[in-house]
């Protein structure tokens, strides 16, 4: 293994020992390790290198913490459910519902990432913040909008399965509590929504299914009769933009 290698394995496996540190922190604050000056000041030209590391790691979980701390499960689940409702399970493709998703996740979190960069990145990068102050105030707006799409329930479930003390307040919440409440929260919401995206659905399946029994045309497959008007009806209420619209909605930012 070249030098070149093992200096990457080193600062990946630094940062991630780091970061799990951090979620498993009593007060659930991150810990990273200092990428900068003295006691976590902007970063000098000396910490080009271990930035450009920690950069590379930052992007290989990127996905993880789009799932696990954005609208994005929500919203790809969402979708899907709308697709299995048509009865068409391959359309829209997977790579559209992913794109679609992930579009419509940058547009719900555009708030909380403005205000991250605002209070945080752009002091950091000015030299106006340390490494951990700059930390602590961008893990703020994200945890504010998990706990806003959070169930009390299962807030009070992941504290309670945690062994930790309990809580005066919801910010003495760990994050790692917060983080697994608030991606059960999302399952449950979404699956809400996609009963009701179903209902009408069902309900052409069933008055379908019903005309041919008395027709006779027993051997004749419901869906393929269903199909054709379950579209049509999707594409005259304008499903798409209801069901987007609702979904963005849905969020409480």
């Amino acid at each position: 293994m070249s030098l070149r290698s093992r200096r990457l394995l080193i600062g990946q496996a630094t940062l991630l020992a780091a970061f799990a540190s951090g979620c498993v922190a009593a007060d659930g604050s991150a810990a990273l390790p200092n990428l900068g000056g003295v006691d976590g000041a902007a970063p000098t030209s000396g910490a080009t290198g271990v930035q450009l590391l920690v950069l590379l790691t930052v992007l290989s979980i990127a996905p993880a913490l789009l799932i696990m701390v954005t609208s994005f499960t929500r919203t790809i689940l969402v979708l899907s459910l709308v697709r299995n409702a048509i009865g068409v399970p391959q359309l829209p493709p997977n790579q559209v519902l992913l794109g679609l998703s992930f579009l419509l996740t940058v547009f719900v979190m555009a708030p909380v990432w403005k205000i991250v960069n605002t209070e945080a990145v752009q002091p950091y990068l000015a030299g106006e913040l340390p490494q951990a102050e700059a930390i602590r105030r961008a893990e703020a707006p994200v945890r504010k909008f998990m706990l806003a799409q959070t169930r009390e329930a299962d807030l009070t479930l992941f504290v309670n399965l945690s062994k930790e003390e309990r809580p005066r307040t919801v910010d003495d919440v760990p994050t790692y509590v917060v983080i697994p409440a608030f991606l059960v929260s999302e399952l449950k919401t979404a699956f809400l929504m996609g009963f009701i995206i179903f209902v009408p659905f069902l309900v052409i399946d069933l008055v379908v299914s019903s005309a041919l029994l008395a027709m006779g045309m027993m051997m004749l497959p419901p869906v393929v009769v269903s199909l054709p008007f379950k579209i049509l009806l999707f594409v005259l209420v304008d499903g798409w933009g209801l069901i987007i619209g609702s979904l963005v909605s849905s969020f409480v930012t």
